[in-house]
């Protein structure tokens, strides 16, 4: 088999924890491995893929190896394989923006962004670095609210001829124009808004879900998430929110039977702890009926690493977008995009999207 050349915009906690598994899993086995959804799709493990070029605007990442910069501050993640072997690869100066919340500036630098002193790269300089690269996939880690960022590195990749996988809540896959264009240059892309391995939305989807085939009538529910990582501070501008918040709403309401009004259910974004690191503590609460109308409810408190969570679903998303290419396919990938995913291009229950998203694997329906 080849190996998986990666794009990766955003060099923060989640390409920290990504890089790290890449390295982790080199020792690993199927009979002994632990932590992976798939172990293997269309023939490629874990470990094979390879980083190609890196973007990033934090003075403290630019111009080293991105195995070095992967644990610069402010990135906060676990190390769970610190060992992380040099690459060649040095990170690049990238396009600004709106990837910085104005905010940013208010807070200590070993906590927040620091702008690199070089000049940003413009559209053709990115370009010309994918296609020298070799890039196949781009992965984008942009910070939540980079509208403009999160649509210019879309652009870069259609025009280097890249595959794209959005891990956040820009909509691009979900946008039928962005789509279409992905399609007509017979490139995949997965997206938008990676949905973590097991963190506080696919839980509260499952419970949802739960509710639903158990006949409990769910009449509200609150899902509220605190962390101390660079994104939770990010997003104490609230303005940078309305898509991540219409991201994670929509993820339970499609999974509901009856739509909650929007006065009963909460979901997004609580509030930054900066000694929690990487650590996101999710509180969920649900209240229904039961029979005869008798009232119910349910709290629940997850505590996950942030980071490690997410890579565990992008590890799969770049290799479902390289299978793509590999068998012809473009477009939006639906199947893997509404299991992975928490906005995809079209909702389904996750017992519907796994089954398709195997399917999609081995190669039995394409969707």
């Amino acid at each position: 088999m080849s190996r998986i050349k990666l794009a990766i915009v955003g060099v923060g906690n989640c390409a920290s924890s990504l890089l790290q598994g890449i390295e982790y899993y080199k020792d690993q086995s199927p009979e002994t491995s632990a932590g992976l959804i798939h172990w293997e799709v269309g023939g490629y493990g874990p470990s094979d893929i390879d980083v190609v070029t890196a973007f990033d605007i934090d003075v403290r990442k630019v111009g080293k190896d991105i195995a070095e910069a992967i644990f610069e501050a402010p990135n906060c993640t676990a190390r769970f394989s610190p060992n992380v072997s040099k690459t060649g690869v040095r990170v690049r100066m990238g396009a600004v923006l709106d990837g910085v919340a104005e905010h940013m500036a208010e807070h200590p630098e070993e906590r927040t962004f620091l702008l690199s002193d070089e000049d940003e790269s413009g559209a053709e300089e990115i370009i010309d670095v994918l296609r020298r690269s070799g890039a196949e996939v781009m992965v984008n880690y942009l910070p939540v609210g980079s509208e403009q960022a999160a649509r210019f590195y879309a652009e870069c990749a259609l025009a280097a001829g890249c595959a794209f996988v959005n891990c956040i809540p820009v909509f691009i896959a979900s946008d039928p124009a962005f789509a279409r264009r992905f399609a007509e240059a017979g490139l995949p892309i997965v997206g938008d808004d990676i949905k973590a391995q097991l963190g506080a939305t696919i839980t509260h989807r499952t419970l949802t879900d739960l509710f639903s085939k158990r006949g409990v009538n769910l009449s509200r529910t609150y899902q509220l998430n605190t962390g101390g990582n660079t994104d939770f501070l990010n997003m104490l501008n609230r303005s940078r929110l309305i898509s991540k918040k219409e991201s994670k709403t929509e993820a339970v309401q499609s999974v509901t039977g009856t739509r909650l009004d929007d006065e009963n259910i909460h979901i997004g974004p609580s509030d930054y702890v900066a000694w929690q690191n990487d650590n996101k503590v999710c509180f969920l609460r649900m209240e229904g009926e039961l029979f005869g109308g008798v009232p119910m409810n349910l709290e629940l408190r997850l505590s996950v690493e942030d980071s490690p969570n997410s890579a565990g679903v992008a590890v799969d998303a770049i290799r479902f977008a390289k299978l793509a290419l590999d068998r012809g396919i473009a477009g939006a990938l639906e199947s893997p995009s509404a299991y992975l995913m928490k906005h995809p291009p079209r909702q389904f229950t996750d017992d519907e999207a796994y089954h398709m998203t195997e399917a999609f694997r081995a190669g039995r329906r394409e969707r």
